[in-house]
């Protein structure tokens, strides 16, 4: 992927440098609240090959975000395709989001964010992108309003890929941003 720059940031692939950090984000209790899982070394390498190879084949994915002043890596923005038949159809794309959370709180997530929905609508043409998280996530969904998206509450779902065991993390809540909504949010901001 070419990388993307915003005032402060560089949307970029993964890089050996990286991987540290990726492992760090994936295995740690505060990012990872809202999932039933947390990563060992060996599946979080695997999945950050994973995404490394899908990002330098589509040219987006979940892609890493360093800070321009300091060339640091703080985790993850992208955009990226999803299927969670029957409530998300093949050939949806999603925009989600992981950091470290020493770098919350920024609004390093909603730029990068912004940046990803320009690249979808404008580069690839997406008609549009969604976003997801659990129901009580309240900083995802946060991020999700400041970005313009808006709740789509007959589209709430329970996540066929979360386990009995994590009932708590079952129900998601589903939000939505179309292309002419993006423009006219666009157009309004100039």
């Amino acid at each position: 992927m070419k990388p993307i720059r915003t005032k402060r940031l560089i949307l970029r692939n993964w890089e050996e440098r990286d991987r540290d950090l990726f492992f760090r984000i994936n295995s740690d209790d505060r990012v990872m609240e809202f999932f039933p899982f947390r990563r060992d070394r060996a599946a979080s390498d695997a999945l950050f090959d994973r995404l490394r190879a899908g990002i330098a084949e589509r040219g987006y994915g979940f892609a890493a975000v360093e800070i321009i002043a300091t060339g640091e890596c703080i985790g993850f923005v992208g955009i990226a395709d999803t299927s969670l038949e029957p409530f998300l159809l093949a050939g949806t794309v999603e925009v989600g989001w992981r950091l470290a959370p020493e770098f919350w709180g920024h609004g390093y997530v909603a730029e990068a964010a912004r940046a990803w929905l320009a690249f979808g609508f404008e580069e690839i043409g997406l008609a549009e992108i969604v976003s997801f998280a659990v129901f009580d996530n309240r900083r995802s969904t946060a991020v999700m309003e400041r970005i313009g998206m808006r709740a789509d509450p007959p589209g709430d779902f329970d996540h066929p890929n979360i386990p009995d065991t994590h009932p708590q993390l079952k129900r998601h809540v589903l939000y939505r941003l179309s292309r002419e909504t993006w423009r006219k949010q666009e157009q309004a901001a100039t």
